[in-house]
């Protein structure tokens, strides 16, 4: 005779990075490991008009490097050809704090400077960023290293944000995979209560709170000098973190060596990714250190990658109260895609 399983109870749990609270309440999903993205992102093959493809370069918005650096390229940056900010403006010369920006009679207002740029990241349209091999994915992210280093020469530019969307309920108006970069002239508050949020934990421990997260029920994979984590508090149903093994502040600080190491598990958890949740949408986001950090915040400030497969909406609670409802415990996510065997 079929029994019942046991059903667990709801937790909530804050997680000591983003400072967010997660209520986890299992009851309200099916087994996890039943857990499928349903609209599964089908790219379009069709490059005919596309104007990422090689060879409609023109159709472009102007480039600003490729590589290499020749007519047969393999990854070009370009500027957005719909920007959110405008590098056209005359930015400001130093930092955007609230004592330099104007004050209107409904809040405070800054000057719209800044640069928003894509990373085309295949010549090829029918390719997407996990059927690269780890060295060509290593060049992707050794070009937004190269890009953040250009921008950091202007000193109104205090955060730089790299972000891929892929498939259109995750944000991507293009199926040609790229990604994209937008560098602003102020640290977002969601920046701020993160740094905050780790400074209060190491000022209670005395130590990093990513480099002390290596709990073995959390992990999925690991490398020489990453670990991919289903965080302790994750909002999204199968949240993944990649995290540098050494305590490293800002991205770009990332070695050629271990930008090759970080390509081949950043393709290692897409693929898992897609073949155990029926190849979803998703979104990934590379959280760093604002340009302008003291000597005193680097011992707590600690870079990472996350990724978020879109396989639940966000609604009114999430939206009103700053909390996410997630409907499958960390462990359990964790424990699926690490068991999980795929082709390299």
């Amino acid at each position: 005779m079929a029994t019942t399983p046991p059903t667990r109870s709801p937790e909530l749990r804050k997680d000591p990075v983003t400072n967010r609270w997660v209520i986890f309440s299992p009851a309200r999903a099916k087994r996890p490991s039943d857990f499928k993205s349903k609209s599964p992102e089908n790219p379009n093959n069709n490059s005919s008009s596309c104007p990422f493809c090689i060879g409609n370069e023109h159709q472009c918005a102007p480039e600003i490097f490729r590589v290499p650096p020749d007519p047969n390229w393999k990854l070009r940056f370009i500027e957005n050809l719909y920007p959110a900010l405008s590098r056209k403006l005359d930015h400001p010369n130093g930092q955007n704090d609230d004592s330099s920006s104007e004050l209107s009679g409904l809040g405070r207002v800054v000057p719209g400077f800044g640069f928003h740029d894509v990373v085309i990241e295949t010549p090829v349209h029918s390719v997407q960023l996990s059927d690269l091999d780890p060295s060509e994915i290593g060049d992707v992210l050794i070009a937004y290293k190269r890009r953040i280093e250009q921008i950091k020469q202007f000193d109104s530019i205090q955060y730089i944000q790299v972000f891929k969307n892929h498939g259109a309920s995750a944000g991507a108006s293009m199926s040609h995979s790229h990604s994209q970069m937008l560098s602003l002239p102020i640290v977002p508050p969601s920046v701020s209560t993160r740094l905050n949020s780790m400074k209060e934990h190491f000022n209670q421990t005395g130590k990093c709170s990513l480099c002390q997260v290596q709990s073995k029920d959390l992990l999925i994979n690991e490398t020489s000098h990453f670990f991919s984590i289903a965080p302790y508090a994750s909002s999204f149903p199968f949240e993944i973190w990649i995290i540098p093994r050494d305590h490293s502040s800002h991205f770009d600080e990332l070695e050629n060596k271990k930008a090759v190491d970080l390509g081949g598990l950043l393709k290692l958890i897409l693929k898992k990714m897609a073949l155990q949740l029926n190849n979803p949408p998703f979104n990934f986001m590379i959280h760093t250190s604002p340009i302008q950090v003291t000597d005193s915040e680097l011992p707590y400030s600690h870079w990472f990658l996350q990724i978020i497969p879109q396989l639940t909406g966000v609604g009114g609670f999430e939206l009103g109260s700053g909390c996410y409802i997630n409907p499958v415990f960390p462990h359990d996510a964790a424990k699926i895609l690490r068991e999980l065997n795929v082709p390299i």
